[in-house]
């Protein structure tokens, strides 16, 4: 219940010389339904002052009603109508109204019998209702974009006084603007209970993000807390306005494969028949929006295009490039050509763009095409070509084999680590593969792998003196024949003496002279004894005097074998 203070209202009342009084009018609040208690005089004057308190209500044109009245402590129902059994007093005397009505809404005066004054204090009763509820009805199947439609009716039902209805999207009020949104409400009062009910109507021109957009109504009425409906939404339908083309296929798309054309429309509700271009050729399809090519093929590259059945000027377009790579190397496979012949290289690509071309001998990349227009044996091997384009890639490769009679091309010596050995190497070419020999004999230490017509042997030799050695190379085409000069190993050992210091030098001559001298004495005085021997006659009876010609020969190569030795 609500107090609310109105005007004051002067009155002159004369009763048996009673004196003025000013009556102020109140005004009550009461909730539709519940109980109300209309205040009496707000306790200004004591209870014990009281002699009588009396109930009273405006019938209507100025016809008053008895309610009840209280004299010390008895309460007496006067009511005879409506409030008969719904009205009775507080001990404040204020006066207790159940269920109230909009019925109730008029003026109710509490009249106060005091020992020398009788006071009147009216009060004015107004009712409130909040709506029973608050829905959308006769809601609209859809929407179309830009054209003004009845999106639907918002009621609330029973409520004092009429409902303030608002419309909200997406929980935002909508404003009537005279175009794209119009609002009419209308109030409709219940002849019995004499309750409003207000029904607003919404006239609502969509757009495309309507399609998912939530409309309610709501109020927030005097008597109670806001209402809101429970949300609504809309399909949004327009027409095709944007057509795409769509090209669905493997990366890249190559010769063979499928690719399936996809037509995509914005409309609402979609399309689903389409015409599709293939390039000449013009295919209906209905219910679906794809159309697959099977097995494409360098000839499938042009320009495709798919367009609405019911607007053909409506349409989208693609290009679609089948990409393809072909090589073809000149020579192929296993080619032999004989030293100083010519090998002409061709490589012919025919592909859908550009590509990029490599090439690599026996594993090792080329700057270049190999260029063989005099081929030697070191351009032997084997050559491939890799050709790329995007992800398309193709090789092709051939084997480049020399024949011919072969040729030593180098023969090197060289002095082993420890020092007793003469290391030969003869390095040739040719092929097939020559055999290596050699004008000496020596030990075999290497022969290297006989790859691509090359051949390299080494071999370690002990000359005794200074002297030439040739290595020949030969094979069914050929041989070839190459000479060094190779010193002795006593020579190379003194040269390689020779950076020894100068004190060292002098050392070594000494000793060779003393050596000389002693192996001359050493000769001279063997030589005498024989002598000396040989003249006394010591040979036994029968022997020669001057000793056999065997003995003679064993004293000369014994003799011969210390001069040699006496020289080193």
């Amino acid at each position: 219940m609500r107090w609310l203070s109105a005007c004051c209202l002067p009155a002159a009342l004369t009763f048996t010389g009673l004196i003025c009084q000013v009556v102020c009018l109140e005004t009550v609040t009461g909730i539709y339904g519940e109980t109300l208690e209309i205040p009496c005089n707000k306790g200004a004057i004591k209870a014990e002052d009281i002699l009588l308190t009396k109930w009273k209500y405006d019938k209507g044109e100025g016809v008053p009603g008895d309610l009840l009245v209280k004299n010390g402590l008895n309460v007496s129902v006067s009511a005879t109508d409506d409030y008969k059994g719904r009205v009775s007093m507080a001990d404040n005397f204020s006066l207790l109204l159940s269920d109230a009505t909009l019925s109730d809404q008029r003026k109710f005066t509490c009249m106060l019998v005091l020992r020398n004054d009788l006071t009147e204090h009216p009060v004015n009763v107004l009712i409130h209702k909040s709506p029973a509820d608050l829905e959308i009805n006769d809601k609209a199947e859809e929407l179309e974009i830009a054209k003004s439609t009845k999106l639907g009716t918002c009621v609330a039902k029973d409520s004092n006084p009429a409902a303030d209805i608002i419309w909200l999207k997406n929980n935002k009020p909508l404003v009537a603007d005279g175009k794209g949104i119009s609002i009419q409400s209308s109030v409709a009062v219940d002849p019995v209970t004499r309750l409003s009910t207000t029904t607003s109507t919404l006239v609502y021109s969509a757009e495309k993000g309507d399609a998912e957009a939530l409309f309610t109504c709501s109020t927030r009425h005097v008597a109670g807390s806001e209402l809101v409906s429970p949300p609504v939404t809309f399909n949004i339908t327009y027409s095709t306005e944007n057509i795409d083309l769509k090209i669905i296929a493997t990366e890249p798309l190559v010769e063979g494969a499928d690719v399936t054309l996809k037509c995509a429309a914005d409309g609402n509700p979609a399309p689903t028949s389409f015409f599709f271009h293939l390039k000449e050729n013009l295919v209906k399809v209905e219910n679906a929006d794809t159309y697959t090519i099977v097995n494409v093929s360098r000839d499938t590259t042009g320009e495709y295009k798919c367009s609405l059945i019911d607007d053909p000027t409506m349409e989208a377009s693609k290009e679609i490039t089948v990409n393809y790579l072909d090589i073809n190397l000149t020579p192929s496979g296993t080619i032999i050509r004989n030293v100083g012949e010519p090998l002409p290289v061709n490589l012919q690509i025919d592909s859908s763009g550009v590509p990029k071309v490599s090439w690599m001998k026996d594993q090792v990349k080329l700057d270049k095409e190999p260029s063989l227009t005099n081929v030697a044996y070191s351009h032997a091997g084997v050559y491939e070509c890799d050709v790329t384009m995007g992800l398309l890639s193709q090789k092709a490769a051939f084997e480049l084999v020399v024949q011919g009679s072969p040729v030593v091309k180098q023969l090197s010596q060289e002095l082993s680590e420890n020092g007793l050995h003469q290391i030969l190497i003869c390095k040739a070419e040719g092929f097939p593969k020559p055999t290596v020999t050699w004008s000496i004999n020596g030990t075999l230490l290497s022969e290297s792998p006989f790859i691509n017509g090359k051949i390299a042997q080494t071999i370690a030799v002990v000359p005794a003196a200074n002297l030439t050695v040739s290595c020949s190379v030969a094979n069914e085409f050929g041989s070839d024949t190459s000479a060094i000069n190779v010193s002795s190993l006593n020579w190379e050992v003194k040269v390689n003496k020779q950076d020894q210091s100068d004190n060292d030098q002098t050392k070594l001559v000494v000793g060779v002279v003393v050596g000389l001298l002693v192996a001359i004495a050493v000769i001279g005085l063997a030589y005498w004894v024989y002598t000396k021997k040989s003249k006394q006659g010591s040979w036994k009876t029968g022997e020669r005097e001057n000793g056999s010609s065997e003995e003679e020969k064993k004293l000369e190569e014994k003799v011969e074998e210390n001069s040699q030795k006496a020289e080193v």
